[in-house]
This record gives structure tokens, sequence and C-alpha cells, in this order.
């Protein structure tokens, strides 16, 4: 295949334009001064940009491109992203006031920060950080993919792609370690407007391109493939898989360190419950564009690699114009987010690993530094797996969410039971991790997603077991379990 020079042009002058401004974002220097100005931004960004910064955190390349090699291969299996984001913002409505007022409360950076302060246990917090990180490294990985793609079908045969992929991340890196969250925040404008102009041209111009209208794209599909547009009855992945599957991304959305920056990044609550309102408008988009992995299993060969079905569909359908816009928006999806995700990665290792085990006397301006630094090195790390291991990044992302959801029941839970005691939360979560661990081993899940069997085992586990501590969770008091349940 050879790559298209305007589309390279194209592509590379938008995403070089973006990440100077994500530099100019940290002109100032106090965006510098302290980890809360960093990696929140002081906590003090409004409705309008939280809109972004959320959403750049959510819709990222592997959204568009995952989905849509999802549906490419498996047909209606690949919508059960739609239900999953519709079932994530109503909770999220209610959990996430609450738990920004606690994190401003006590300055709190990452979600494990929060468990610390909830169960006085450094033991939980720290393994709620190295969860978050491990599961974290292969989403970053997938945003790696993305654009190592995008460049693959723009500069073929004119740029070596592997020295442009790295090129691009450290620079994403540096203007992350520069500006700290306000880079991905005014980055995150830019892009996700790129999304809503360019995906919603995609999905008009596409099936008119090719079937003459939405309505014959449809027909030829419901004639010619009709598996594609139903749930399977049978098989590893039928309506339980998908209803779990819908269900567990739901309860891991603001569970990943990267979401929770972005909503510890708030003003105030109601700027978090507004945006849960409006959030899910971005379904349409999502929604749409799935529909075209669809489109794409009736165009292209059907021997095409599905990772990249979208892209061969949009570089078969545009000239070179077109398709630098196309490309620059997804490779602006990969790289945007993956500046929020090192961030969270980041104040993940800083606050919960370094500042808690290796350094406890760390000052602010130490801690600072740290934590910056470490954007190169999780950036790094995801660059080095993601090129020695590209094959492992789906399935291990997949694993992500199930591991990431086993936090659910001690954070969400913890907001509103007061006598939930550290014991039961963090056996239960133990319980979890291991039970996922054993069904990816096996690869027996029963036909259910595999987070969905761990977070059952750690919600029995935690259930059965907070009896036995009830007493002692009673007679537990602190600052934080004081915000929450004071009168």
């Amino acid at each position: 295949m050879k790559g298209n020079f305007t589309a390279l042009i194209i592509t590379t002058v938008i995403v070089l334009a973006v990440i100077f401004i994500g530099f100019l974002a940290g002109r100032n220097k106090s965006s510098r001064s302290s980890v809360e100005e960093w990696s929140v931004g002081g906590r003090r960004l409004g409705a309008f940009f939280i809109w972004f910064l959320i959403g750049a955190d959510i819709y990222t390349a592997y959204t568009f491109l995952g989905l849509t090699s999802t549906a490419f291969k498996g047909g209606s299996i690949a919508f059960f992203a739609t239900p999953y984001v519709i079932l994530a913002y109503p909770i999220a409505y209610f959990f996430l006031p609450k738990i920004w007022s606690v994190a401003k409360e006590h300055h709190f950076m990452t979600l494990a920060d929060y468990i610390k302060g909830r169960f006085d246990s450094k033991l939980f917090s720290t393994l709620i950080a190295i969860d978050g990180v491990l599961m974290l490294i292969p989403y970053i990985d997938l945003q790696l993919s993305g654009i190592l793609d995008t460049v693959t079908f723009a500069g073929t045969g004119y740029v070596n792609v592997t020295f442009v992929v790295i090129v691009s991340f450290l620079l994403v890196a540096f203007y992350t370690f520069f500006s700290g969250i306000k880079a991905p925040t005014y980055t995150a404008i830019i892009k996700d407007i790129l999304v809503w102009i360019i995906m919603l041209i995609l999905v008009v111009s596409l099936p008119i391109i090719h079937f003459h209208s939405w309505i014959g794209m449809i027909h030829t599909a419901a004639h010619k493939v009709p598996q594609l547009l139903t749930l399977p009855t049978t098989g590893p992945k039928g309506i339980p898989w998908f209803s779990s599957a819908a269900f567990i991304s739901a309860l891991a959305l603001f569970m990943w360190p990267h979401t929770a920056t972005g909503v510890f990044s708030s003003r105030d609550a109601n700027s978090l419950r507004k945006n849960s309102i409006v959030l899910p408008f971005y379904n349409i988009v999502l929604m749409l564009v799935t529909f075209l992995g669809i489109a794409a299993f009736l165009v292209i060969p059907s021997d095409t690699n599905p990772r990249v079905a979208f892209l061969t569909l949009i570089h078969n359908s545009y000239g070179g114009v077109m398709q630098g816009l196309a490309y620059s928006t997804i490779a602006l999806a990969s790289l945007v987010p993956c500046s929020i995700m090192a961030i969270g990665a980041s104040n993940l290792f800083a606050n919960n690993i370094y500042r808690d085990l290796i350094n406890p006397k760390a000052s602010s301006g130490r801690l600072t530094i740290v934590t910056r630094y470490m954007v190169f090195v999780v950036i790094g790390m995801a660059l080095l797996f993601g090129l020695l291991f590209p094959s492992a990044l789906i399935s291990l992302q997949l694993m992500g969410v199930s591991g990431i959801v086993q936090t659910f029941p001690a954070i969400v839970f913890s907001l509103y039971w007061r006598n939930l005691s550290k014991e039961a939360a963090l056996t239960g979560f133990i319980a979890g991790m291991l039970t996922i661990f054993y069904v990816y081993s096996t690869g027996n899940s029963y036909g259910f997603y595999e987070g969905f069997l761990g977070l059952v085992v750690n919600i029995i586990i935690l259930l059965i077991l907070n009896p036995m501590f009830s007493s002692k969770a009673k007679n537990r008091s602190n600052d934080v379990m004081k915000t929450l349940f004071s009168k």
C-alpha cells in the first residue's frame, strides 16, 4: 500500500499545530508550580472545559477504530458501547459530585488518595495505584496503535512510520511535562471539534458514496450479511456477553485514573452534574460510526485486518484532502488522550507509590518534579511495550476494563455506606482481581464479560465479610468519613 502525500502533509500540519498549542497552554509558570496545579489545573475548570476534557478522556482513537473493527468482524456486538455510555452517565451524576467534594476538601489527586483517606490504609491505596498504572499502560498502547495505523496509511513510502510515531509520542510527553493538564484541556477542544465535524461528514458521506444512502446501506446489509445486524444467540459473545460488557464498562468508566483526573479538575460539583447530562450526546457520533464497520465489511476485501478496516474504508473512498482531515482527527484522538492518561498514571505513581512507600518525607516541590518526570517513564514504557507486543494490546485493554472495575465497590459503596469495613473491601478487591486473572488464563467466562464474574465475586466476598468487621468499622472515624457522613 502506498500512502498519500497530500494526506500526510495535512495530518502533519494539523498535529504539529495542536502540539504547539499544547506547549503554549503551559507558558505561564503557575501551571507547573505544584502537583495540584500541574495535574488538575488547581481545580478551576468550568463545565465548558470539563466537557472537552472528559470527552477527550473517553472518546479516543481506539473508540472509533476499535468499534468499527469489532463491527467489521462481529457485527452488532460492537454496539455494546452505546448502552454502556448511556448507563455510565446517570450513575456518574450521583457519585461524581460527592467524590469531587471529598477530593477538593482533602486535596486528593487520585482515587487511591481517596481510598487511603477513607480506610486509613496505605496498603489498600498502593494496590489501587498499582492496579491503575498496570491497567492503564495497555490503554496508552492502544493510542499508540491508533497513530501507528494512521501514519502507516498516510505516510507509507514517504516516511519511516515507526520513527514518526516515536517522535509524536515524545512530543506529547514533552508538552505534557511542560504544561500539565492545561495541554490536553486546550488541545481537546480542537480534537473534539474535529471529531464532531469530520466524523459526521464521514457518517453522512460514506453510505452515499458506496450505497447511495443510509437506507441503501442498511438494505444491502440486511440482504447480504443479516447476521451482522443481529446479536448472536449462541457462542461466546451472545446476549449475556453484550449485556454484561455494557454494564461492566459503564461501572468502570470513571474508575480509570485519567477520567478521575478530569473529574478532579472540575471547578465545582455542578459542572460534573451538567456534563453527566450533556456528555451522552457524544453517543450520536459513536453509534453512527459503529455502523461504518458494517459498511466496511460490505465494501473492502474480507481478508482485511479488522484493526484497520475503518482506515482502509477511508483510504479507498476519498482523495488526499479528506483523507488528511480524517487521519489527523484520528491521530489527535490518539495523542490527546495519551497525554491525560500519562498524567493519571504519573499521579498514581508519585502520590501513592513514591510518596507513600519510597519517600514519605518528600517535599511538595520534590513531589511535583517526580510527578512530571514520570510522564516520560509512562509513555516510554507504553512505547516499548506497544512496539514489542502489538498483538497483545486489545486483549490486555479488555483485561484492563475488567481489572479497573474491581475498584468500584470500594470507592463508590464507601461514599454512601459508612460502616463498610476496610477488611471486607480490600478482600473483595483482591478476590475480584484473582477471579479475572483465573478467567482470562482458563478462557472460560461462561458467556459473560470476564470483569462481570470478577465483580460478582468481589461484591459477594465484601457482603459476606463485612458483618464480621462491622463493630470495628462503626468505631472507625477520620476526617474523610466526617466529610462524607457529617450532617
